[in-house]
């Protein structure tokens, strides 16, 4: 089995560095707001195992253990309700496989789920010991700032998806190595996949500290508008071969299971 470094080294060699749009073929062979639902103890990280600074900046900014791997604190939650705008437009992304579907819940009689905040925000951090956040989607579009760090995304377009078609791909580098194409801030539309790691901080070192980002939700974030990706949704929107390359990024399937069923219990559902 290849560890996390193994498994991030062959796939920053096999990549052109700096490219923000590639083709796998062309390569060689977690009341239930963030801060509310208690599902830190199926998060990958452990405070323990980090460095006395990671672990003085985990302290100083009020971090936990985040579901999706690293650690994250809900920063702001607007006052402000809007709309659910789910309720009002259709659930049905086009998508290859059943797995892939949207799970949402049927409005509730009280009316909680007919609003959300108009927005939220996160600290979010990836550390040696955490060093990587699994494939997710969000309904809402989210805007991500760079604060510390360097790091890679892979986002998948699952939103784009046409019958008979296989998912676009896209990933870049969030770093402070502008001249070289590295972002300092990012949005990901709602209905893509999207997963992150730790890259060391600079293309002269192998090692790596943190990555330390903002991510500011529209409309705000709820956990009902979030699911993970599976083996068979990946199976179902990317070639055999890409595939092989990003699997790596999936949450394990028990640890899915286990934050749905949290969830449903968090939830009422």
């Amino acid at each position: 089995m290849e560890d996390f470094e193994q498994r991030r080294y062959r796939f920053e060699t096999q990549k052109i560095p700096g490219s923000t749009t590639f083709s796998f073929a062309e390569v060689p062979a977690s009341d239930d707001s963030l801060s509310s639902v208690a599902l830190a103890s199926t998060a990958s990280g452990s405070e323990s195992n980090e460095t006395r600074s990671i672990q003085r900046l985990i302290k100083r900014l009020g971090l936990i253990p985040h579901v999706e791997g690293g650690y994250f604190v809900e920063t702001d939650r607007d006052l402000l309700q809007v709309p659910n705008p789910f309720l009002l437009q259709d659930q049905g992304h086009p998508q290859p496989a059943p797995s892939n579907q949207w799970q949402q819940p049927e409005e509730e009689p009280n009316g909680h789920d007919s609003t959300r905040s108009a927005s939220t925000s996160i600290h979010y951090l990836l550390t040696p010991d955490s060093p990587k956040g699994h494939f997710h989607r969000n309904k809402g579009r989210t805007v991500h700032t760079l604060h510390q760090g360097r790091g890679r995304y892979v986002i998948i377009h699952a939103d784009e998806v046409k019958k008979g078609e296989k998912a676009r791909i896209e990933t870049f580098i969030v770093g402070h190595n502008i001249e070289n194409g590295e972002k300092l801030q990012w949005v990901v539309e709602g209905g893509k996949y999207k997963a992150s790691f730790l890259l060391p901080a600079d293309e002269d070192t192998v090692t790596s500290e943190k990555l330390l980002i903002s991510e500011t939700v529209v409309p705000g974030f709820e956990y009902r508008d979030h699911n993970f990706m599976t083996a068979d949704t990946l199976k179902g929107l990317v070639s055999d071969e890409q595939y092989d390359e990003l699997h790596w990024l999936l949450l394990p399937p028990l640890a899915i299971q286990q934050i749905a069923s949290t969830l449903a219990v968090s939830l009422g559902t």
